[in-house]
């Protein structure tokens, strides 16, 4: 039986001096029936330089450069050149296990019913060692709701659906599920882990380019969980690189991050609530959780208004929450003197403890 096709979309910016080791991951699959599908998003560094040197002759690298527009456009242009039965996602700083396509084509070609399937991953540090070995549920604290058999119906052993690999995956799980209404909580899905099944992916019809980034990955995978059944290959297939200034998940672009989550659940909730099998107070609860969010990242930014009216919403939705009052005590004082009221107790616990100015209050 010929293996089906798996085009990889690694969306790149700026990024000439790892890129190469992603697609090296890629191409050093021990399952051989992929291409590779470089979209350089308007790069400034030495990246068409480098993809021409090192894959200009390689049949299996296809290499894209476009204006830059994101990792949304990025990806949706990586989509519309694959050329596979099966898409994958893999940034360009993170690389794979070689064993990983194997095993998760393995899983979705025995169960047919499942549109994705993603893996657990290991935490990579700044300095190249292995800082969390399971990652996937400490970087997506959305699991904390749930355990395995609430999340997944189904499951299966790995040795059994991927025998070769045995002695690599251990007693690893396919958990097979429909998470839509759990993922209304959180994001359960690491992008650069994610093989999405063709017809899947047509539904989906890509990234919301509208979101910008971040935040943009969990309203894709919120709904391609909506289409149908999903499964978590449960082993660490990915090595995911932390700590780097320019990662999309850096602090400075939480405000973001908190605004599309915003922007993704509330409308999900008002058109859908019919399909979301979630009791009120829990969905009442989550919208107080981001509210109250996307407030913080608001008082942050001086945006005392738009905090005051989040800070508001968020205890509307749920009254109880004692970690609201002193924030939004900051964001009711006039004419910004909760700003230096906040500025000054910072600093000053600060130097009684010895922590961030920025952090402590």
């Amino acid at each position: 039986m010929t293996s089906p096709l798996v085009s990889v979309v690694i969306p790149s910016y700026n990024r000439a001096h790892v890129v190469g080791e992603a697609i090296k991951s890629v191409l050093g699959q021990s399952y051989d029936a992929v291409e590779a599908i470089v979209v350089d998003d308007g790069s400034t560094d030495e990246t068409p330089d480098r993809m021409q040197r090192d894959w200009g002759n390689d049949s299996r690298v296809r290499y894209f450069r476009k204006a830059n527009g994101g990792p949304s456009n990025a990806r949706n242009h990586g989509f519309a050149q694959a050329r596979g039965a099966y898409v994958a996602l893999l940034d360009s700083d993170d690389t794979w296990q070689p064993w990983k396509l194997s095993v998760q084509i393995a899983c979705m070609e025995k169960h047919r019913q499942l549109g994705m399937t993603w893996t657990d991953m290991a935490m990579i540090d700044p300095n190249g060692q292995v800082a969390d070995p399971n990652y996937l549920r400490h970087m997506y604290n959305a699991y904390r709701w749930w355990t395995n058999e609430q999340l997944f119906s189904e499951t299966h052993t790995l040795r059994e659906i991927a025998p070769e690999f045995a002695g690599i995956v251990g007693e690893g799980r396919l958990r097979i599920g429909h998470i839509f209404s759990n993922m209304i909580m959180g994001n359960l899905v690491h992008t650069s882990t994610v093989v999405l099944r063709r017809d899947r992916l047509d539904q989906v019809k890509g990234f919301d380019e509208s979101l910008g980034w971040p935040g943009e990955d969990y309203n894709f995978h919120l709904r391609t969980c909506r289409e149908g059944p999903v499964g978590l290959v449960d082993v660490p297939a990915i090595r995911y690189q932390q700590g780097m200034a320019d990662r999309l998940t850096a602090p400075h672009l939480r405000f973001k991050l908190a605004l599309n989550t915003l922007r993704t659940i509330e409308p999900v909730i008002e058109r859908e609530r019919d399909k979301i099998q979630l009791p009120e107070a829990m969905l009442r609860r989550k919208l107080a959780e981001v509210h109250a969010w996307y407030a913080d990242e608001n008082l942050e930014n001086g945006e005392v208004a738009v905090a005051r009216k989040h800070y508001l919403q968020s205890l509307r939705f749920w009254p109880w929450q004692p970690k609201v009052v002193k924030p939004l005590t900051f964001a009711a004082m006039p004419f910004g003197t909760g700003l230096i009221l906040r500025r000054w107790l910072r600093t000053a616990k600060a130097r009684l403890t010895g922590g961030s100015a920025e952090t402590s209050v």
